[in-house]
């Protein structure tokens, strides 16, 4: 399910190609990429709930402190590995993720077949959440520059 959501992203969201077929239509396309039925459905779910989550005009949560602490579950512990979780942590202290993208993100994480996310496929989650939500223009910037970003392979100056 993850690579169908890697082809959309890339192919419409990310590409900037307007993405203006029909669910049936892209049924179609994505089964002559190669991807099964099944896996396909689930991926155009997990996007109509992410879509749900950005378009709802209640916050994500109503009740929460901007000093609070993210206490994971069991379950979110085994599919987030303490760099993911790190990582989540690290992009709230840059003000990257506030606290409802943040849930978000750990909703679509927890929506996804995978038993465990490498850090490289949730920052692409990140990236998939922060795109639609209003007023984290900065936010998506920013983060597209974390994915993209080169290291030049030195530790020490």
């Amino acid at each position: 399910m993850f690579d169908i959501l890697m082809y959309l992203f890339e192919n419409y969201v990310h590409s900037e190609v307007e993405l203006l077929v029909d669910e049936d239509e892209l049924t179609k396309e994505l089964t002559r990429a190669g991807f099964h039925q099944a896996d396909i459905l689930k991926a155009l779910s997990w996007l109509e709930r992410l879509a749900d989550l950005q378009e709802s005009d209640k916050p994500y949560l109503c009740n929460h402190a901007q000093q609070s602490f993210r206490i994971y579950t069991k379950d979110e512990m085994a599919k987030l590995d303490v760099e993911s979780r790190g990582f989540i942590l690290f992009l709230e202290q840059i003000q990257v993720l506030t606290v409802e993208t943040r849930e978000m993100v750990i909703d679509r994480v927890m929506a996804l077949d995978e038993t465990s996310l490498i850090l490289e496929d949730l920052k692409w989650v990140v990236l998939m959440v922060l795109f639609n939500v209003p007023g984290n223009e900065s936010a998506y910037e920013q983060m597209e520059d974390l994915i993209f970003e080169q290291p030049d392979g030195r530790l020490h100056s």
